[in-house]
């Protein structure tokens, strides 16, 4: 469910907000239903004076400069907590929630690398490697399907999708990982108090669903620049880079929007070149119109979050331009928004600046507990 909150319009004189974010912003604070500023509740914070009783203190919320409150999507199912938030951020770095306690969340998507792993493909139990490189997890909370195919409907989906996999955290299903996890008193006290239920798998994923949506990235040079008026946030090339951005180089035909994607599913050619095409979105859908297609991911944090593309093929920002200038590799199902750009080789180096900007905050405050539930 998406929440239906008021904005208020920015004016229209704002160069990135024609070009990138194509709908209003609000800034200051975000009110959602009651919610104000506030942090990450602390575990302390929702330790109930009965274990059995439980706690639920709505979490606050404050977006950075730059995101747009009317894209939030929480299920009415899964309103946020903190102790949902708190719990959520316990599960996601804990490593006994794999096979053989080698493997969390966190190890996948890690904050110096844009929440990605800064590896082309994603590793799991016993070095195994996966086939796809690990999308960036930070501003889920403007997302509904995740995955670079989109097989998981919600992030509750997605939060417990690994776990079942044997290449990632292994378990051969679910109730062998509850097992697991009933054993740890802590987590059966933490579970009680915040749910009032037991521990099942569908409140493992509302809590690291909950924890995800935390994880935000806004405040950027370029929303500094376009939003906040300061016009030596990003330099000269940058700003020229923006122009292209939004013009020539055709980056808005998918990566539109405050959260730079359009959060659909496009075929560039990926892997057609090399006979290693993998079959993405179709295999979901079983549409042919789907085959080699794959999510728009966001931009936020892209310098960051290097290998690039579904396959982590493209180990700098100058390669993924390099290959849209040439208009991705042609296939029978390439998407007709690909085309040959004709950039020269200054304008190809003044958008990579630009791309650059959009390192943001809003995350930097995440980090491991210093203890686990035993």
């Amino acid at each position: 469910m998406k929440l239906a909150i008021s904005k208020t319009e920015l004016p229209p004189s704002t160069p990135l907000r024609k070009a990138v974010l194509g709908n209003s912003l609000m800034l200051g604070k975000l009110v959602l239903g009651g919610l104000a500023v506030c942090a990450v509740a602390i575990f302390s914070s929702w330790a109930a004076p009965d274990a059995n009783a439980v706690v639920s203190n709505e979490y606050k919320f404050k977006l950075p400069l730059g995101l747009d409150e009317s894209g939030i999507m929480i299920p009415a199912d899964n309103p946020i907590t903190t102790q949902k938030v708190e719990l959520g951020r316990i599960l996601f770095f804990d490593k006994r929630l794999s096979n053989d306690n080698t493997i969390a969340c966190a190890n996948c998507h890690l904050p110096q690398f844009g929440f990605t792993d800064g590896q082309p493909v994603a590793t799991g139990i016993r070095g195994q490697k996966g086939g796809r490189s690990a999308p960036a997890s930070l501003n889920r909370v403007f997302s509904s399907v995740q995955f670079w195919d989109g097989r998981a409907a919600t992030l509750e989906d997605q939060s417990i999708g690994p776990f079942t996999n044997p290449i990632e955290h292994g378990f051969a299903n679910y109730e062998v990982m509850l097992t697991k996890m009933k054993k740890i008193q802590g987590y059966k006290t933490m579970f009680l108090q915040t749910f009032g239920d037991d521990i099942t798998i569908e409140n493992v994923g509302k809590a690291i669903a909950s924890f995800q949506r935390t994880i935000l990235s806004g405040n950027s040079p370029a929303d500094r620049f376009d939003l906040g008026g300061e016009t030596a946030a990003i330099s000269a090339p940058a700003q020229r880079g923006l122009l292209l951005f939004r013009d020539k180089a055709r980056c808005t035909k998918c990566h539109s929007g405050f959260n730079f994607t359009d959060e659909k599913f496009h075929n560039l050619g990926i892997g057609w070149d090399d006979n290693k095409v993998d079959l993405g979105r179709y295999l979901v859908t079983k549409n042919a119109e789907d085959i080699g297609a794959f999510k728009t991911p966001t931009l936020r944090e892209i310098s960051r979050s290097a290998p690039y593309m579904h396959d982590g093929r493209f180990k700098t920002l100058d390669d993924v331009v390099n290959f849209y200038n040439q208009g991705g590799v042609k296939n029978p199902h390439q998407d007709p928004l690909i085309l040959p750009l004709e950039l020269t080789k200054e304008e190809k180096q003044d958008l990579v600046q630009f791309l650059r900007t959009l390192t943001g905050e809003g995350w930097k405050h995440i980090a491991p507990p210093s203890t686990f539930p035993q």
